[in-house]
């Protein structure tokens, strides 16, 4: 039998990793389930007699997006409520879409409940499609007998998410092409007008600024060295993702982002937001507090945030107070701190979580509307430093040379 390597997380929300040999990866998810583990990634381990898929195979392959599942939730959830079987649901799924990613994965949907797999098992097996929260949903979903209610929380919550990431790109759209426009204007004076200004200046015998002979400094370094210097960068480009993927260089940089001017505190509260509605969606749906935590620290897509929720969790684990354990863990404000404990002392915590992400949310909308307006000024400097310095450098000699003429 083949071997699996997989990666997970245990009952006490600890990352495990290892190699389980199983007849195929929903035999793997069965054995981690037995041993209280919660599979995050399951990939198939290639012996040397086995061929791995080809890049090029890999690099067209194409994946469900966001999207996909979103609308697979909401269909779900119209097709349960209307009395469809799930094996029913699944199989017209995949039929309303010719040759997608979408129906493809239902087709491996359909095929693991034929092998008498529970639905959850399936999912779990499409860890790119599905993440480990929403498979746990959907698990709790089974065994609560209230799958059709789970896929509608299920939809509202990546209806929200999508909704963040939309509002994010869309902010960021206008900084990122005036920045792009500046590097592809700074490359253009670089390589082809410094060089013609600098062979006019030669011809002159003059001496010029020290600005000026800087501007031609590096315009001959970039010219003469630019095949080096594309290689350094794409060695640094590839360096940093190889860093920032791994556990260490993922933690680093997540906690640097929540420093970045303007953009950290939108990413801080753009993340608490979806820490706090997937807590309550789980809370709602009738998962204990302390394997809620283990849940979604595992899928707020940010190592740093990660860990915080995760010391949440180990203090709910000593028995101390999900206020208390919020307090220390320093990322909410008093008033967040006071909605936490007013919702456990009136058993209506899922709602005050709802509560805090709708607070969360108004606040990431509102920084994300006037984020162009932050970012302009700054930009507005910086391209004003740059035609200065561009000006002074080129125009500086010969409005020099020009006043040496006038008195002559």
């Amino acid at each position: 039998m083949p071997f699996f390597a997989y990666t997970g997380r245990d009952e006490r929300g600890h990352m495990v990793e290892g190699e389980l040999e199983a007849a195929n990866s929903s035999g793997v998810v069965a054995e981690l389930a037995n041993q209280g583990v919660t599979p995050i990634e399951i990939t198939a381990v290639v012996t040397p007699g086995e061929a791995a898929p080809g890049l090029l195979e890999r690099l067209t392959e194409k994946k469900v997006t966001p999207t996909d599942v979103l609308l697979f939730s909401r269909q779900m959830n119209t097709l349960l409520k209307a009395g469809v079987p799930i094996m029913s649901a699944l199989k017209g799924l995949e039929g309303s879409g010719e040759n997608t990613p979408l129906s493809r994965v239902m087709r491996e949907l359909r095929e693991g409940l034929e092998s008498g797999h529970e639905l959850s098992v399936c999912l779990a097996r499409q860890p790119k499609a599905f993440d480990p929260f929403y498979v746990a949903m959907v698990r709790v979903g089974e065994f609560t007998g209230r799958l059709q209610e789970v896929f509608l929380r299920l939809f509202h919550h990546l209806e929200f998410e999508k909704f963040m990431r939309d509002q994010v790109r869309s902010a960021i759209r206008y900084p990122i092409f005036v920045i792009v426009t500046m590097v592809i204007a700074i490359s253009i004076i670089n390589v082809f007008v410094i060089p013609t200004f600098a062979k006019v200046y030669a011809s002159f015998k003059a001496d010029l600024p020290a600005i000026t002979k800087a501007l031609i400094a590096f315009s001959n370094f970039t010219v003469a060295y630019w095949p080096a210097l594309l290689g350094i960068l794409v060695v640094l480009a590839f360096g940093f993702r190889y860093y920032i993927n791994s556990q260490r260089g993922r933690f680093v940089w997540d906690e640097f982002k929540l420093k970045i001017p303007i953009a950290g505190p939108i990413v801080r509260d753009a993340t608490i937001a979806r820490f706090a509605r997937s807590f309550a969606l789980a809370i709602r749906s009738g998962v204990p507090a302390v394997q809620a935590l283990t849940i979604v620290a595992g899928t707020l897509d940010n190592e740093y945030m990660g860990r915080k929720v995760d010391a949440m969790r180990e203090g709910v684990e000593r028995g101390e107070s999900l206020r208390r354990t919020a307090a220390t863990a320093g990322i909410f404000t008093p008033m967040v701190l006071q909605m936490l404990a007013v919702g456990e002392e009136a058993g209506e915590l899922d709602e005050m979580m709802s509560e805090i992400a709708d607070l969360y949310q108004r606040d990431v909308e509102y920084s994300l509307k006037n984020l162009a307006q932050q970012i302009e000024p700054v930009l507005i400097v910086a391209l004003g430093a740059l035609v200065l310095l561009l000006a002074l450098g080129v125009f500086l000699p010969i409005w020099d040379l020009g006043s040496a003429a006038m008195h002559r």
